[in-house]
């Protein structure tokens, strides 16, 4: 079954004392909502704010990425088996930041799919076109072919444990806007993506989020749209009232 999700991607921000603040402004904002509540913050801060969001159970902490080794000489990285020991349950694969910047690809992601979802975490699984890709066109054929090279190895029944989130890359710092009709349009190309491999079933119940800039704004728009089921939220995360005007858009 399809679920609402808002989940806050902290990035490289807040440092300890700084997470400790937001997370207490995110728990007087708190209240019930109509969608699962998320947080990533940075891997040093991860505990704290397990610890901080332990009781209530409104928000749940999860990780930006980790490594699909379980353990070894990978100096800087984290394992999905460390990440279990302090109580996450879900993490963020294949962020267009860190297919960017850290050469990750569809196999070494496949990679780390298969190693999270082996120690039962929950995997949120990036995708999106760069500008060059969308002006060519040629947007459906990369997210197609991204989803495809790093999912479809798996068995059906492991969507289950897999929430898709859609980055139109071009969208994002560049000066152009993504429309709430163009979201719409490529998450019915995921869904009908879907369909066609592994049937209905998995298509109708798979949580798509939108991660191209939103906003208190634009939120209600956006989430209103058939095959929008929320969305991975950058920077109106770090400000409290911005991400549950967002989380409230529902």
């Amino acid at each position: 079954m399809r679920k609402n999700i808002v989940a806050g991607n902290w990035k490289m921000n807040n440092d300890l004392a700084q997470t400790q603040t937001l997370i207490s402004e995110l728990k007087e904002q708190s209240k019930t909502t109509n969608a699962e509540v998320m947080i990533a913050p940075s891997y040093v801060n991860l505990w704290s704010a397990f610890e901080a969001t332990r009781e209530g159970g409104e928000i749940e902490v999860i990780a930006q990425n980790m490594h699909f080794a379980e353990s070894g000489a990978y100096t800087g990285e984290v394992s999905a088996s460390m990440l279990k020991s302090i109580g996450i349950k879900t993490v963020i694969l294949g962020h267009s930041e860190r297919r960017a910047y850290f050469n990750e690809t569809d196999e070494s992601l496949a990679k780390k799919v298969d190693a999270a979802l082996e120690h039962d975490l929950r995997v949120i699984f990036c995708f999106g076109e760069e500008l060059a890709d969308r002006k060519a066109g040629n947007e459906e054929s990369v997210v197609g072919s991204q989803i495809k090279n790093a999912l479809f190895h798996l068995e059906a029944s492991a969507f289950k444990n897999i929430v898709l989130a859609y980055e139109p890359v071009w969208a994002i710092g560049t000066g152009e806007t993504a429309s709430p009709e163009q979201a719409q349009d490529m998450h019915k190309f995921i869904r009908q993506t879907l369909n066609d491999k592994y049937g209905s079933q998995v298509a109708d119940d798979m949580t798509i989020l939108y991660g191209g800039s939103v906003k208190p704004a634009n939120a209600k728009e956006i989430f209103g749209k058939p095959d929008v089921d929320g969305g991975l939220i950058g920077g109106a995360s770090l400000k409290a009232e911005d991400f549950y005007a967002i989380v409230n858009a529902f």
